[in-house]
Order: structure tokens, then C-alpha cells, then sequence
């Protein structure tokens, strides 16, 4: 069914309004939603919109425009730091999983040019789906999202030379030699954009951004993307690295995160679009004619990929859950392989029908992987991990006069004072990820979970005097000052607080020593702000004194009556009109002093 493109345009926004809600609602992540909607839309569904190729065509500028974004992340030093993980993590994933897959091709009868360039392009995972995933599910900077981002963009510069490398697998082109005209036209490329990205590139943007006006800083935005990657695809490169590449390029540029914000929604859209296409191209007549060969084939690779990539993971240092954390999120095929089987196909190197087959399986592995994640998430990690812990750190001295548990960015500030003072303490935490960072800075702290008695013991609370919980968490905090005030009563407990009522529940617990974390930080700024109006330091500091101290009985008359919300809200509205009253006398003071200031 032939339609305007305003009509298709309307028929896309209104699958993805209808189907992406659903399948969040349903607990489903949404590039399950987009593949549905586009399956429902297309030939196999109701016939919508037929017009695959071109929407695929729209739509790879989503990957494009995702892989700048990512660029935009990875200033060049970061890059060059990460190479041992992308080479040796991407490099044994890629290169494990093909040798498999030829295994497995070369025993079903394929030749071996179809037989390596099957291996390879199937070892290749989708950048767009994992990464979506991994956004959505806020676990980029997890130690796995790191290793699997590591092994995707390996995955992506890996799937340059197998592209290249296709023309010479055709069978009637015979042996034309190295084409070293067409490599000096990608070494030329790339050495004028890494020119162009350090002068004129940022000059055009500081004059487009003098010019104050939004939408000129888009079009330029657009312009270098778009024109990146066209000038990549002209050369017979990767759209998508040429975008990465821009990105990287323009990283440390003071223009980075105007872009970002700029791209950001044409990603989103688009990254959307070609989810739908994805799922416009599957063709269901095979599955309908041949589904147990299909589907054997899906879970053979999904398999595969799972083996070997749980093993990477635990090659690279990842702990059990998190090596089958990425198992479960890089499985599937990628969308390079519907370039290279499209690519193959026309070369004559590989038979229409089986590209046809492996496009709909490497469609199908996308499809079940936000499966898979939910899977391992809701029954895996329960059954397996119940006793996969990593063991808690020996003690090595019980000296300490202090205990701080909880290292993160507020223990760490009262560690890094006390360490000045010479003053010795121990310090937990429960974070694996964190323990191992600090102590990669020379940090000595210990892996552990502050709650549990025999650990506390063990860290030398009998000994102790103070006992200073920093815990982010506020459950764990409050499970870590009970354990601590049943156990060890002579401890002195300084505890850090997120909110009001996490103050009044360890008041509960006997705390008396309570320090709000942006409390302070939000006074110092007022303080300086007042200051830097005009006001007297003496009386700025006076003014803040006083907020404090009201605020202070405040939270102990509130945490009288915390538990009766009628009497709480009482009390807050007489002390809402004290603290107006008293803020009109302070007005009156401070016109007073501003009419001397100006006399």
C-alpha cells in the first residue's frame, strides 16, 4: 500500500505512541516496542508501509547519529586508556565467537568464503539495541557496560575491513591486487577531518555561536554529522565510524555537550525509526515454511555468543553475575550484518535464500534479547547469585580509633581530613566497583558490608570510639546504626543524613550527631551570595547562624510529632510563621544597612 510521505510519517509516529507505552507498561523494554510496531506495520503485518529499503535507508542515521554521541564521551585520552579493554576484551570476543560459527558453517556444507564471512559478521552484536538497553536500565558505567561498550566499538571498527574485504571473496572478479588509490583516499579523509576538527571546525562553531541563535548551532550540528558520514560512506567506510570518529575528535571541544544536547533528540527519533525498520524486514514467510530451522539456528547462535561472551567477561576480570550480566545483553547479531549479507549478496559471494535466513535469525536474537536481560535479571541472578559473593575483606589491623562505613564521595572527604591529621581509621564499603577504583588512587579501604556484626567486629568497634556512617543508602544506613547501638553502646556514632525524615529515624536510634549532606554546601552558597551582594560579612554570617539554629529546633520539635501528620503539619506552619516574622525583622535590618551603605 502506496501512501504520501507525510501519511507514512503519521503511520510511524502512531505505532510508536501506541506500541512503546504498552511495552513499557508491561514491563518490556521499548526496543521490543519499536520492533513490534514495526512488524505490525509492515509487509508481514498489515501492509502499511512496504517501502522497507527506503526506511532502512532513513533510519541507519539513527545508529549515526548514537555513534557521535558516543564519540562526543570518549575524549582521545579516554580512548587510548581503554584500548587494552576494546582490543583484548573486543578482540577475544570476536575472534572466539567466529571461529566457532565457521566451525559451524564449514561442518553444514558452506563454503569457505560464505563460511568466514558469515562467522564473522554474526560474531558482530547491534551497538543501537545493547547500548539502548544499557541506557534505559542506567548501566553504562557499571564495570560490564564498560566491557561491553569496549567490545561493541571493537565490533564496529572490526566490521570496516569486512566490508572491505568482500569484493575480494567474489568468485568472477578474480585477483585485481590492492586497490592503493582508494586506501590513500581513506588515509587522506581521515587526516583532513582530524585537521579540520582542530581548526576550522571550531571556528565556524564559535561564529555560529556568537550569532546567538539556537537553531543556526542545530543546522551546524546536523551539517557535520551528516556530512561526515556521507563523505565515509563515499569512500566505501562505515557511516556510523565516520560519526564516531567526528565525535571523538570534537570531545574536547568547550562546544561538546551544546552538540550533544543539539543531536540528542534526532538520535532518539531515529534510533527509534530503525528499530521499526528492523522489524519491517523480517519475513515471517520463512518462519511460517521453515520455523524449526529458524528458530534452531537463533538459539545456536544466541548460545554461542552467551558462552563466549560469559567467558570474556570472566577473562576480564568481571565477577560471575556481571560477566553473565553481559552474556545476556550482547547476544544477538548486529545490524552490520544486514550490510555485509546485503553487500554479499550483490558480489555474488554468498546464495539470496541463505541471506534471507540469516537476516530474519539476526532479527529474531534482537528481538529476544530485552527477553534475555529480563530473564537473568529475574530468576538467573536470584538462583546463581545467592551465594556467588564476593567474600568479604580480612581486617588486617584493629587499630583504628575511628570506623567510617560507607567510602564513597561524603566518607571520602572525612577520610581524606582525617589522613591529614595523621589520625588512623578503617574504612568499609560495600560497592566492589568502588572499593577496587579507590584503590587503584592508593585508598585503604576494605570491602564489606558495614551491617553485619562479625565485620564491624572485626574492623575493631569494640575498640573504637567513633563510628562514622556515610552510607548513601538510607535502608543500609539504618540497618548499620541499629546493629552498631545494640552491639557496641560506647560507640560515638557521626551519621550522614539524605533527607528530613532520614533525620528523624536515626534520632529515633538515639543519634545525636547528624550532618544533612547538601545542608552545609546550601548555607556556605547563601553565605557567599549574601556576601558578595554587599552585605557586611559579620552580619551575613549572623544571618546564617541564626537560619541555623531555627532550622536546627526546628527538626527536633518536628521529630516530636513526625508520626502524627496533623500535629506535623501544625507545627510546621507555626514555625512557618515564625520564620516569616523573623525574616521581616531581618528585611527591616537589611534596608537599614543597605540605606547606610548607599549614604
Amino acid at each position: 500500500m502506496e501512501h504520501s510521505s507525510l501519511t507514512t510519517i503519521l503511520i510511524f509516529l502512531a505505532a510508536a505512541v501506541i506500541a512503546v507505552p504498552l511495552f513499557k507498561r508491561l514491563g518490556l523494554a521499548s526496543v521490543l516496542g519499536y520492533l513490534a510496531a514495526g512488524s505490525v506495520i509492515g509487509p508481514w503485518g498489515l501492509g502499511l508501509v512496504t517501502n522497507v529499503k527506503e526506511t532502512m535507508g532513513l533510519a541507519e542515521l539513527g545508529v549515526v547519529f548514537l555513534l557521535f554521541i558516543i564519540g562526543l564521551e570518549l575524549k582521545p585520552s579516554r580512548l587510548w586508556v581503554l584500548r587494552r579493554s576494546i582490543f583484548g576484551s573486543g578482540g577475544l570476543q570476536v575472534g572466539a565467537t567466529a571461529l566457532i560459527l565457521f566451525a559451524l558453517c564449514s561442518l553444514n556444507g558452506f563454503t569457505t568464503p560464505v563460511s568466514f564471512v558469515v562467522a564473522v559478521s554474526l560474531a558482530f552484536s547491534s551497538t543501537a539495541f545493547a547500548l539502548q538497553i544499557l541506557a534505559e536500565r542506567k548501566q553504562l558505567a557499571t564495570s560490564y557496560g564498560r566491557t561491553a561498550f569496549s567490545i561493541l566499538l571493537f565490533q564496529d571498527l572490526a566490521a570496516i575491513p569486512l566490508i572491505a574485504a568482500i569484493p575480494f571473496f567474489d568468485p568472477s572478479a578474480g585477483n585485481q591486487g590492492i586497490n592503493w588509490i582508494s586506501i590513500g583516499k581513506v588515509i587522506l579523509a581521515f587526516g583532513l577531518l582530524i585537521l579540520a576538527s582542530r581548526t576550522v571546525l571550531r571556528r565556524i562553531f564559535k561564529m555560529m555561536a556568537m550569532t546567538k541563535t539556537s537553531e543556526i548551532f542545530t543546522a551546524g550540528a546536523l551539517l557535520l554529522v551528516l556530512g561526515v558520514a556521507m563523505l565515509m560512506e563515499s569512500l566505501g567506510l562505515s557511516m556510523a565510524l565516520g560519526s564516531f570518529l567526528a565525535g571523538v575528535l570534537l570531545a574536547d571541544s568547550e562546544y561538546r555537550h551544546e552538540l550533544e544536547a543539539d543531536i540528542e533528540p534526532f538520535k532518539g527519533l531515529l534510533l527509534g525509526l530503525f528499530f521499526m525498520a528492523i522489524g519491517m524486514t523480517v519475513d515471517y514467510g520463512l518462519l511460517i515454511h521453515k520455523p524449526l530451522m529458524i528458530l534452531g539456528l537463533s538459539l545456536v547462535l544466541l548460545a554461542v555468543k552467551i558462552a563466549v561472551n560469559y567467558l570474556v567477561g570472566r577473562k576480564s576480570g568481571l565477577s560471575s553475575s556481571a560477566a553473565r550480566a553481559l552474556a545476556f545483553v550482547i547476544p544477538q547479531g548486529g545490524e552490520f550484518a544486514f550490510v555485509v549479507f546485503t553487500t554479499a549478496v550483490a558480489r555474488g559471494v554468498m546464495p539470496a535464500q541463505d541471506a534471507n535466513a540469516l537476516v530474519v535469525v539476526v532479527t529474531i536474537t534482537m528481538a529476544l534479547t530485552p527477553a534475555l536481560v529480563s530473564l537473568n535479571d529475574r530468576y538467573l541472578s536470584k538462583w546463581l547469585d545467592r551465594d556467588e559473593k564476593k567474600p568479604y575483606d580480612k581486617i588486617e589491623s584493629d587499630d583504628g580509633a575511628i570506623i567510617i562505613a560507607g567510602f564513597g564521595r561524603f566518607g571520602q572527604i572525612v577520610g581524606r581530613l582525617l589522613r591529614m591529621m595523621n589520625i588512623e581509621f578503617t574504612a568499609l564499603e560495600l560497592n566492589p566497583d568502588q572499593v577496587e577504583t579507590l584503590r587503584r588512587f592508593g585508598n585503604k579501604v576494605y570491602y564489606g558490608d558495614a551491617s553485619k556484626l562479625d565485620l564491624l567486629r572485626s574492623a575493631g568497634a569494640e575498640k573504637a570510639k567513633i563510628l562514622v556512617v556515610a552510607i548513601d543508602d538510607i535502608k543500609a544506613s539504618m540497618k548499620t546504626v541499629e546493629v552498631a547501638r545494640a552491639n557496641f553502646p560506647h560507640l560515638q556514632i557521626y551519621a550522614r543524613a539524605r533527607n528530613r525524615d532520614h533525620v528523624f529515624r536515626l534520632r529515633d536510634n538515639g543519634v545525636s550527631r547528624i550532618w544533612r549532606e547538601t545542608y552545609g554546601s546550601s548555607l556556605e552558597m547563601a553565605e557567599s551570595l549574601l556576601s558578595n551582594w554587599g552585605f557586611p560579612l559579620a552580619r551575613v554570617q549572623k544571618t546564617v547562624r541564626h537560619f541555623r539554629a531555627y532550622d536546627e529546633e526546628l527538626i527536633v520539635e518536628q521529630h516530636k510529632v513526625y508520626q502524627d501528620e496533623a500535629q506535623l503539619i501544625d507545627v510546621s506552619k507555626r514555625a512557618q510563621q515564625q520564620l516569616i516574622r523573623t525574616l521581616e525583622a531581618d528585611r527591616e535590618e537589611g534596608l537599614e544597612l543597605q540605606h547606610e551603605m548607599q549614604t
